[in-house]
């Protein structure tokens, strides 16, 4: 099996925003890799070289193009696991930004927020976007790769004010009623929800579920049995935890926690 390194930003600000990031590299030595990722709220922006993506169900398959381009995409909203396929070794550079994070960066967001998500959604945002992600692939020493890219990322950062939008994330993970949300900063469940939509990419209801399910296995380590798990992360019940489970990762919790290393920060099946 395949160890893929997680890196954690260096730069301060950047550690506000984005969650960290990970490279794959076509002088790696693996013939094809095989796993499922599941439903989290994080934003991912994916940037490939010279690369052809077919995206079918709830499968995308990565294969190597005669064709030179660079390929990025965002990957924003899913409620079942994915299975991503990659057939030979390439070049990759995967972003995960935090729920608000992209907004920083650009102001398109919602228009890729937008877009079919049962497709793949080409993520372009700035002119010279992948002709750096490019100049960034040609770069042979990792410490310096991440350097221009923790630069490149800081030169579109422009601070914002999301301190309403983050009281309502903090209260939709509370776990209080959406109608109780809505009615205590005074607007209508319809506008939370479009609310959450242009900024985050999924509805309140849906962020919840994920991210209770993403606090699970979080606090796995921390609890004595699944029971005061799902106590402790505010499922109403264990067959709604399950329920949950399954919907989310096509398993059932005991079966989930059994076959994936909670302890590592990318939560990856390898079959």
């Amino acid at each position: 099996m395949m160890r893929v390194k997680f890196y954690k930003p260096i730069n301060e600000t950047l550690k506000k925003y984005i969650k960290g990031y990970y490279f794959f590299l076509e002088k790696d030595e693996y013939d094809s890799i095989c796993y499922w990722t599941f439903p989290n709220n994080y934003n991912i922006v994916s940037v490939t070289q010279n690369v052809s993506i077919i995206k079918r169900d709830n499968k995308i398959m990565i294969t190597p193009s005669k064709e030179k381009n660079i390929f990025s995409h965002i990957t924003y909203r899913y409620d079942t696991p994915i299975e991503i396929f990659y057939e030979k070794p390439l070049n990759e550079i995967t972003i995960y930004f935090e729920p608000l994070g992209l907004n920083f960066f650009t102001d398109k967001v919602e228009v890729y927020y937008s877009k079919d998500n049962t497709k793949e959604v080409e993520f372009d945002p700035f002119p010279d976007f992948k002709k750096e992600m490019e100049k960034i692939f040609s770069i042979q020493e990792r410490e310096k790769q991440i350097e221009q890219l923790e630069d490149y990322w800081l030169s579109k950062f422009v601070h914002k004010d999301v301190s309403m939008i983050k009281e309502l994330i903090a209260d939709i993970e509370a776990n209080a009623k959406i109608e109780e949300v809505a009615k205590k900063h005074k607007i209508s469940r319809q506008y939370l929800n479009k609310i959450f939509q242009k900024n985050i990419g999924k509805s309140p209801s849906e962020y919840r579920k994920i991210h209770r399910f993403r606090k699970s296995i979080t606090d796995k380590n921390q609890v004595k049995n699944l029971t005061e798990l799902s106590y402790e992360n505010l499922f109403y019940d264990q067959s709604h935890f399950v329920k949950d489970f399954r919907d989310l990762t096509f398993k059932s919790p005991k079966t989930f926690f059994e076959k994936i290393n909670t302890e590592r920060e990318t939560v990856w099946f390898f079959p």
